[in-house]
């Protein structure tokens, strides 16, 4: 029963009606893993980079029992690196902590009310991870998986779409980022997905989430079905 070993963000575990828990069926990489006969492994959270992917590995003991037993490893991360965050992701992030907790909500929502404004006016700079950085850290995870399994095969996922007015609907670093990952796939021997070519017309049409940036069901059926036609063949050469 193959192991597919999956880093990513909430893409991989987000329906159209909110998160779901790792092993619902329906998400995209039970789906995939299922049509190969097997079960996903998943590490993932929200608004996960390629950085958080890397430091999941290294920082994690939950997935360091998953890497002698994996047979693929999927890397669906380097998405959300692409959008728009006119704070810098240690402020972002650091807004969590802000104390009291009514001095918290209301610079959560006065950050939440600005962000698309901003990020149209900054025109989608600063990312919340450049390109230079995610291409990275996927070459980090990569190298260090493969200092211990040299044998495992890995696909990874490229950026996909939104439209998100929460992000001002604005994408403009994705393009970037597509050809950074490309040029180190290909250097790196790393088959790729396409997203925005499976599940791009799902999204922009409005099929998704009501957010505009994750998946519905179709989507993640479409997704599954895409991923596990590159893995199954990579395993059955295993």
């Amino acid at each position: 029963m193959p192991t597919v070993l999956t880093f990513g963000d909430s893409l991989c575990f987000h329906g159209p009606d909110g998160p779901h828990p790792a092993d619902d069926p329906r998400l995209w990489p039970n789906l995939a893993a299922a049509a190969i006969g097997g079960h996903a492994e998943l590490f993932a959270g929200f608004g996960w980079t390629a950085r958080d992917a890397y430091w999941s590995l290294i920082g994690d003991p939950r997935v360091w029992p998953e890497l002698p037993k994996a047979d693929v490893l999927v890397l669906a991360v380097g998405g959300m690196d692409t959008l728009p965050s006119p704070l810098p992701t240690y402020l972002r992030q650091g807004i969590r902590y802000l104390r009291p907790d009514s001095l918290r909500r209301r610079v959560r929502r006065g950050y939440q009310a600005a962000q698309p404004w901003l990020a149209r006016v900054t025109r989608g700079r600063p990312v919340a991870l450049p390109a230079a950085l995610t291409v990275r850290y996927l070459d980090d995870t990569l190298v260090a998986i493969r200092a211990l399994r040299p044998e495992l095969p890995a696909v990874a996922l490229l950026p996909g779409v939104h439209r998100a007015p929460s992000y001002g609907y604005v994408h403009t670093a994705r393009a970037n980022a597509v050809s950074a990952i490309q040029r180190w796939a290909d250097g790196a021997g790393v088959p790729l997905i396409d997203v925005a070519a499976v599940v791009g017309e799902h999204v922009l049409g409005g099929h998704g989430n009501a957010d505009g940036l994750h998946w519905g069901w179709d989507g993640h059926e479409l997704v599954g079905k895409a991923v596990a036609e590159l893995i199954g063949p990579l395993v059955d050469r295993q």
